[in-house]
């Protein structure tokens, strides 16, 4: 399973829904990126100030002697060079990006000169000692970390805002609906059972949180991501804001069908009304992707997350995010998406994991598809091309789709082919 950012920050250039192969690797990242002078507070996203980089720099000089005092500051200079390479490769990444943009948006044809064909500098400086390091690690200023809402944070907002309780079903039945879902919005089972592999690690179950361990339950989440296709709780209010009607319709021609029990018509009947209130309270923010975000993190937002963990209502909702990107893509004219290119938009965003996927893109560094974060904060796409990228995605996807959730989801879509095969 592939790691992600800590709070699933949009890092990517195309503003996507970042997936929590985005979010878990982030998390990996952001002690590893910069280990050094500016490295925690630059993986977080924001540098420390002068005035406590200076207290920092004076307190550990004051616990030196005099040979470690040239060791350390020796080190500190190649440190701050080598920042000051790093943002001007960047700056130069970021110009010739919104440079290309304008092409691409005009219609007109780009070629390798629009690219940065190189990768981020690498340091090549002195290294600080070991007993150095540890003193300098252990004068780090503490960086405050909001908590991810929880499951449970989830189902409280959920009942307590809308009165929904989310009808919690076995796996095996939850898959098997799924697989259905994906089946009738035009998915294959290559496609879902191998994104599922990669955002859960092949063992994933619908109630999986990024960070917490779906068997044992420990751990800490690291995102809102949950589920099989790991969506984020601004996943959720975006999807309900463009289907939640086409949702509430089907619960309710459901409840209609002759014979059904009354007792699950009206099951039916009330997660519609609860439907209804929810998509009243999406809607009462502007639709874009950045209003769902700071909406998603409020207790009416987070409530509208609880959506994915019903038998009913889950696998529509994660299906037809899947769904969406396929249809950009076949918009642009490129059908059959592999579940590696289908991943690839999903990570990097639909629009700029297409342009990974031209013969241009294919072959430029990921950097010219990412921002400076984003980059820094996601091990997998370092010192690749896109091509090369999406062969790293195809690679985990086959390490897991032989483990047990994958290979219970396989079967699962296996079945739901059977039953199809017999109402035809």
């Amino acid at each position: 399973m592939l790691p992600s950012a800590a709070t699933k920050t949009l890092t990517m250039i195309d503003a996507p829904q970042p997936t929590a192969f985005a979010s878990r690797l982030t998390r990996r990242a952001a002690g590893l990126v910069f280990s050094a002078v500016f490295g925690c507070a630059l993986a977080m996203g924001t540098p420390p100030g002068p005035a406590r980089a200076d207290d920092r720099v004076n307190a550990i000089l004051e616990r030196l002697d005099a040979r470690e005092r040239r060791i350390f500051l020796d080190w500190h200079a190649a440190q701050k060079k080598h920042q000051a390479e790093l943002s001007a490769y960047w700056k130069k990444v970021e110009a010739t990006r919104s440079e290309r943009r304008k092409k691409i948006r005009a219609g007109k044809p780009v070629t390798e000169q629009d690219y940065i064909m190189s990768f981020p500098p690498e340091y090549s400086g002195p290294k600080l000692p070991e007993h150095i390091a540890r003193i300098w690690n252990e004068l780090k200023p503490p960086v405050e970390r909001k908590p991810v809402p929880s499951v449970a944070d989830v189902l409280e907002s959920a009942k307590t805002v809308y009165g929904f309780e989310p009808e919690r079903i076995p796996e095996k039945e939850f898959k098997r609906r799924y697989a259905l879902e994906a089946l009738a919005q035009g998915l294959t089972k290559e496609q879902v059972v191998r994104v599922y592999a990669l955002e859960t690690g092949g063992r994933g179950t619908y109630d999986m949180q990024a960070g917490v361990n779906p068997k044992t339950g420990k751990g800490r989440p690291i995102s809102t991501a949950l589920g099989y296709a790991q969506l984020l709780h601004a996943n959720s209010v975006n999807e309900l804001v463009k289907h939640g009607e086409t949702f509430i319709s089907r619960l309710e021609k459901t409840a209609e069908i002759p014979g059904i029990a009354p007792a699950r018509a009206a099951a039916l009947q009330k997660k519609a009304r609860a439907l209804r209130r929810m998509l009243a309270s999406a809607k009462s923010v502007p639709n874009d992707w950045n209003a769902h975000m700071k909406f998603a993190a409020t207790r009416n937002g987070l409530g509208i997350h609880a959506l994915n963990l019903d038998g009913d209502i889950g696998p529509m909702l994660q299906v037809i995010k899947l769904k969406g990107i396929r249809e950009v893509a076949e918009r642009a004219g490129r059908k059959n998406l592999t579940p590696a290119e289908l991943e690839l938009m999903n990570l990097a965003g639909p629009s700029t994991g297409l342009e990974m996927m031209t013969p241009v893109g294919r072959k430029a560094p990921t950097p010219n598809f990412f921002s400076r974060l984003g980059y820094e904060r996601n091990p997998v796409v370092h010192n690749r091309t896109a091509a090369e990228l999406l062969a790293r995605i195809d690679e985990i996807m086959d390490a897991n789709v032989n483990k047990p959730g994958a290979v219970e989801f396989a079967a699962a879509f296996d079945e739901a082919m059977s039953f199809q095969a017999s109402q035809r």
